[in-house]
This record gives C-alpha cells, sequence and structure tokens, in this order.
C-alpha cells in the first residue's frame, strides 16, 4: 500500500487516540468522569485502538515509510504506553476525592428525601425548644423527672468549669463514648428505613423531640450557657450527618414501597448501594464531630467568642462543601 493511501485510511483514528491522550495526560480524573466519546473512541476501545497502532508503526517501518509518519506513530504508542500503564493512584487519593467530591455529588441527588429528612428532624427540633419556652412543664411530659436532672447537673452553670475540666485519658474514653454513640445513631437511623420508610421516620422525629426537649428546657431554667458553649463545636457535622442517615434511610423505605419503573428488587440494591457509600461519608463526619465533641467542645479554658466562632464556621464550612463539593465534575459511574 502507497504512503498516501495508508495515511488517508488511517489518520482519523490517530487524530481521535491523540485527542483521547490530550484528555487523559491533561486531566485524567475529569476525563474519566465526563465519559466523552472522541469520534467513536471510548475508553473501552482504547486498548485494542492502542495494539492497532503498535502494529500499524511496525508496519510503517517495514515498509519504508517516511520519518513523518513513522515519527508521529512513534510519538502515539510512547504516549499511550505512559497513559495506558501509569502506576494508579494512592489508596488515599481515592479517599480524598471521595469526600471532597462523591460524597457532596451523592448528598445532592438525594435532594428529595434529604429535605424531607430535614424537615421530619428540624421541625419538632425547634417546636419542642419553642413550646418548652412557653410552657416549661411539657418536658416532664417527655422526659422523666430522673432524665432531666441528670441534664439540669450536666450543664449547671456552677459546676461548668468542673466538668470541662477532664483529665486526657478520660478525653480518650470519651472520644470512643461518643463515636459509638454517634455512628449507632446514624446506623439506626439508615438501617431501619428498611421498615418501609417509617422507622426511619420515628428516629427523626424522635430525636428531633429529644434534642429539642434537652435543649429548651436547660435554656427555660438557665442553663443554656453551658449547653450551647458544649454543643455548637460539633453540632454541625454531628447533626447534618444524621439528616443524611436519615435521608438514605427514606431512599430505602422508598424503594420497596414506590420502586417506579424497575423491580422491587432491583430499586433496593440501588437504594441500598448508594446508601452504603453515603453511610461511609457519614462515617467520616461522625467520628469527626466526636473528636471535636471530645477534644474541643469539653475544653472549658477557651474563651467563648472563639467557640462559638470555630462553631459557626463549622457549620459554614459544611454547608459549602456539601454545596460546592464536585460541582463542575459529572458523577462517573
Amino acid at each position: 500500500m502507497r504512503q498516501d493511501a495508508f495515511v488517508a485510511r488511517h489518520e482519523p483514528e490517530w487524530d481521535a487516540f491523540e485527542r483521547w491522550l490530550d484528555a487523559r495526560e491533561g486531566s485524567p480524573r475529569r476525563a474519566r468522569a465526563t465519559r466523552r466519546d472522541w469520534d467513536g473512541l471510548v475508553d473501552e476501545d482504547v486498548p485494542s485502538r492502542y495494539r492497532r497502532l503498535c502494529q500499524q508503526q511496525a508496519l510503517a517501518r517495514r515498509r519504508g515509510y517516511s520519518p513523518q509518519v513513522t515519527a508521529r506513530l512513534q510519538a502515539l504508542m510512547q504516549r499511550g504506553h505512559n497513559v495506558l500503564y501509569r502506576p494508579p493512584p494512592p489508596p488515599w487519593r481515592h479517599a480524598l476525592r471521595f469526600l471532597l467530591a462523591d460524597f457532596p455529588r451523592l448528598v445532592r441527588a438525594q435532594r428529595g428525601c434529604l429535605w424531607a429528612a430535614l424537615v421530619l428532624f428540624a421541625v419538632p427540633l425547634v417546636l419542642m425548644f419553642v413550646l418548652i419556652q412557653q410552657w416549661p412543664e411539657l418536658a416532664y411530659g417527655v422526659m422523666s423527672p430522673e432524665q432531666l436532672a441528670q441534664m439540669e447537673g450536666m450543664y449547671d452553670p456552677a459546676r461548668a468549669a468542673e466538668r470541662f475540666a477532664r483529665e486526657s485519658q478520660s478525653d480518650m474514653e470519651m472520644f470512643g463514648y461518643y463515636i459509638w454513640n454517634n455512628v449507632s445513631i446514624g446506623f439506626r437511623t439508615f438501617a431501619s428505613g428498611l421498615l418501609a420508610g417509617v422507622g426511619t421516620i420515628f428516629v427523626l422525629i424522635f430525636n428531633g423531640i429529644f434534642i429539642g426537649t434537652v435543649a429548651g428546657h436547660l435554656q427555660a431554667i438557665g442553663h443554656g450557657g453551658p449547653f450551647w458553649r458544649f454543643v455548637v463545636g460539633h453540632s454541625a457535622p454531628e447533626l447534618t450527618a444524621i439528616v443524611i442517615a436519615g435521608a438514605g434511610g427514606l431512599r430505602l423505605g422508598l424503594a420497596l414501597v414506590a420502586p417506579g419503573q424497575l423491580r422491587r428488587v432491583d430499586a433496593l440494591v440501588q437504594a441500598g448501594r448508594d446508601g452504603g457509600r453515603l453511610c461511609l461519608g457519614i462515617l467520616f463526619m461522625l467520628v469527626f464531630a466526636a473528636f471535636v465533641e471530645a477534644f474541643w467542645s469539653s475544653t472549658g479554658a477557651i474563651p467563648d467568642p472563639v467557640k462559638f466562632g470555630v462553631g459557626g464556621g463549622l457549620w459554614l464550612l459544611t454547608g459549602l462543601w456539601l454545596w460546592r463539593g464536585g460541582r463542575g465534575v459529572a458523577d462517573a459511574r
């Protein structure tokens, strides 16, 4: 075959392969996520296309084609080898990408269930807090006198300094306790969605009523200062994680009750897969909240403006992370 005919026949696929290489070398993550089709060349076809390119380069050399043709094919082969056989990124990069981009995108994909979970949790919380300011005796209809007395003792302003003065060993013990407590609440909130979503609805409403009752009662009797100073630091990741777990649980319930055009088992499998990925991010948020609660929230020597400033900053960062994380990159599946 003459060189001109050879080039005319194969040059379109060389151009497509070159554009694929440009995308992969420039930004591999973005290129994988966009899943573009370079003139019929998709990722699955690249290995076979690379082998064809090697054969064409060997054929061009054997036939004595011009250095321009053989040099171009050699350059494409070298670039293709570097992209196809480069070492995979370290595991920590996958974890970091999941936390910074994949998890926020997944949370936003559940926006309907997320808003429902937020309403089910926040409305009872705020409502109980407001009602108890008007009728303090309502707290005794939700919690026993012994439970309320225990809360009063924990956040008594006269004993606040004593409560916050813990040794480092106690901080580590409380860190472990907070992890167990937070993760167990998050898991119950998510897994109870298997009860057609009713379990998740109950857990969200119950926790909203309980937290609103505690906060409202302590505020009504004048113990709000120590309480707010303690919870402001870790409330953002902890409460947000509970709402996200609720969204995952509601999604499980919807898969059972209203699977749409999918078979019920297929809808449940898909919801469970997404829920499992959600749980990884929720676990990170709850462990981080436990760390803040054990080593920051319990420290009484920190001035109030610093504590409230850090707490407000964590709320802002949590919102920005979930709202903006991973935007501009399509979800790759």
